[in-house]
Order: C-alpha cells, then sequence, then structure tokens
C-alpha cells in the first residue's frame, strides 16, 4: 500500500548549468514516451505535453519551499542527471530527513519538482530517454526508501484506491499521491502503472474503497481513464467518488477533453490539494496542514 500526485516546484529554473549541453539530437533518436514520471507523479514530460511541443512555463507553486528545500532539490536534481543515486539517498537522508524536512515536504518540494524538471529537460532536448528514464528510476528508490519514514495521521477508518488509467505508464505522481494520503490517514491500496480496468473493477470488489483515485500523467490515457470511471460507477452506483487528476489535469486550458460522467472531481500536481479534495469528498475533518507543510528554512 504506497503513494502519489504532485506540487510544483518553488522555483523556476533549478537545474545546475552542467546539464546545458544537449546529450542527444531529435532528428536521430526514436521518439520518446510522452511524458515523464513525476509528475504523476515514471518516464517522458512531466505536464504532460508531447515532445515537439512549445514547452510552458515552469509549473506554479503556490507556497515558498524555503532556501534549504531549494537548495536541496537542486543538489537532488543535480545527482539524478548524474545518474548518482547514491548520493540522491545520502542528500534526502542527511540534508532532508537529519535536518527536521519530513517526508511529505521531500516529497512535494525536492522529489516531484525535479521529476517535473526532469521532463521539461527532456522536452527541450537537453536530455535523452535513457537519461530521463535513469534520473526517473532514481525518484523510485528514493520513494521507497522514504516510504518507511512517512508520518501518519491517527486512522480515518477510510480507504482509498489509486491507479494510474490503462494506457498510462507514468506513476511517480500516483506513487507521491499515495503516501500523501496515507500520511494524512487513509487506508490507501497502490496499484501502480496501467491497470487494466478488469483488474482495478476486481480489485475494488474485494476491497471496497470508500473512493477511487485515477491517474493520468497525459493524455493518451484518456479513452480508458474515461472508461475506468464509467466501469466504476456502473458497478458502485452512480455517486461512487471518483477523483481524476495529475499533471494531465493541472491547467483547464490544456487538459484532455474527457467526457467524465457528473461528479467526477479533478485536480492537478498540487499533493496537499488532492489530500484536501478527498477529505472534503468524503465528508472527513482535513487533516492538520502542518504535517504537509513545509518546515523553515534552516
Amino acid at each position: 500500500m504506497r503513494g502519489g500526485v504532485v506540487p510544483a516546484p518553488p522555483h523556476a529554473d533549478p537545474f545546475p548549468s552542467a546539464v546545458s549541453q544537449p546529450f542527444r539530437s531529435p532528428s536521430s533518436d526514436p521518439a520518446p514516451p510522452p511524458a515523464a514520471d513525476g509528475a504523476a507523479a515514471d518516464g517522458g514530460a512531466a505536464d504532460g505535453s508531447v515532445a515537439g511541443a512549445a514547452v510552458p512555463p515552469a509549473p506554479r507553486s503556490d507556497a515558498p519551499a524555503g532556501e534549504a528545500l531549494r537548495r536541496l532539490q537542486e543538489r537532488y536534481l543535480a545527482a539524478q542527471l548524474r545518474g548518482d543515486r547514491r548520493e540522491a539517498l545520502r542528500l534526502v537522508d542527511e540534508e532532508g530527513l537529519a535536518r527536521g524536512h519530513s517526508v511529505p515536504a521531500l516529497h512535494l518540494h525536492v522529489i516531484a519538482p525535479a521529476q517535473q524538471e526532469i521532463g521539461r529537460l527532456w522536452q527541450r532536448n537537453v536530455i535523452h530517454v535513457a537519461q530521463e528514464h535513469a534520473a526517473t528510476a532514481i525518484s523510485q528508490l528514493v520513494v521507497s526508501h522514504l516510504y518507511r519514514h512517512l508520518p501518519v495521521q491517527p486512522p480515518l477508518g477510510r480507504r482509498v484506491l489509486v491507479a494510474c488509467a490503462s494506457g498510462e505508464r507514468h506513476e511517480m505522481g500516483a506513487r507521491i499521491a499515495s503516501d500523501l494520503l496515507e500520511s494524512a490517514g487513509f487506508a490507501v491500496h497502490y496499484l501502480g502503472a496501467d491497470v487494466p480496468i478488469r483488474d482495478l473493477l476486481a480489485h475494488a470488489v474485494v476491497t471496497r474503497p470508500d473512493l477511487v483515485v485515477l491517474s493520468a500523467a497525459t493524455g493518451m490515457c484518456t479513452p480508458g481513464l474515461v472508461e475506468a470511471v464509467r466501469t466504476l460507477r456502473a458497478t458502485f452506483g452512480p455517486e461512487f467518488p471518483v477523483v481524476v487528476g495529475g499533471a494531465a489535469f493541472d491547467d483547464a486550458a490544456t487538459a484532455p477533453p474527457c467526457d467524465l460522467p457528473e461528479g467526477v472531481l479533478q485536480h492537478g500536481l498540487d499533493g496537499r490539494a488532492l489530500v484536501v479534495l478527498v477529505c472534503d469528498r468524503l465528508g472527513l475533518p482535513r487533516p492538520p496542514l502542518f504535517d504537509l507543510a513545509v518546515p523553515a528554512a534552516a
């Protein structure tokens, strides 16, 4: 049972000058996957845009992360770009946890924004597909490593199922969202990437979740997403709570057209907003935000 949806980074252009030279020729490499993982939360452009399209502005931030976390994110991103797994782990341990930064804060203000920047670098042909995959693999390792340190609120007595829609292979955002929901006190069943609809339904029938979160990093999974929502509603009733979101829904102006049933809630990259949205939908008190807040700069 694990976790993700991601928020925006606190600053616009954190990557170091060491990666300023392009590593691949867009005309010579095979087309990479359409979106980077991490945004939603796993391989291509973190914001869900297509290679070759205009690069959007850096994701927005609704809460300053503090100078200490800003510096930590820069160093973490640099370790990703070098493919240095041990340094990435050392950073989150010694510069993160050991200095009082919570796991949710590291998810929201270090790992997630670094993944989004990895996607932007791929879009701009600064890094190639293998480097993007290596960077994402580092974040997968780090998120797994941090899980045992995840602070958890008293149980809310509600179960949430989190999965990537059929056809969606980018799971990092969904993993982080799952961890944030678990930290808030939900019992979370995390199913991972590209979950076939029949298997999603089979798991839901057995576990009887109070709400299902479906993650989409790109618009390519829209048919599977819509079908999954309709299948869940047909099985559990027309009012069954479903939340869809991720990078594909972060900007209403560019979100893929979805013929979703009435009452399906949508969210973007902000993991804290997802926790609040789920609590509100289930009629639960919102968790103390200080547990998901960013500590003061060291």
